[in-house]
């Protein structure tokens, strides 16, 4: 059995299907039906970086769209942590 991809900024990416998202004021709380479990979303740029995904060919275009140059790297090390926590996959 092998784990999920790593990340990669060239490959396109989007919210993983079997994951929902519910928004709180501090930002959203991703939930993965398959395994259970649930990730806290501590930032609202960060959820709109993840519903933006799809609308871009790759990551790094999504984030350079939504993000602010300066935090680029921040949100591209947020989006490695949430590949490897099944909350987003390849598409």
């Amino acid at each position: 059995m092998t784990g999920p991809p790593a990340f990669d900024p060239g490959r396109p990416w989007r919210l993983h299907p079997r994951v929902a998202l519910r928004e709180e004021p501090f930002g959203a709380l991703a939930y993965h039906y398959d395994n259970r479990r649930l990730v806290f979303l501590k930032a609202p740029r960060l959820v709109e970086l993840l519903r933006a995904l799809e609308r871009f060919e790759t990551a790094g275009e999504a984030v350079a769209a939504v993000v602010d140059p300066g935090a680029r790297s921040g949100y591209e090390q947020a989006l490695s942590r949430l590949a490897a926590a099944q909350v987003i996959d390849v598409r």
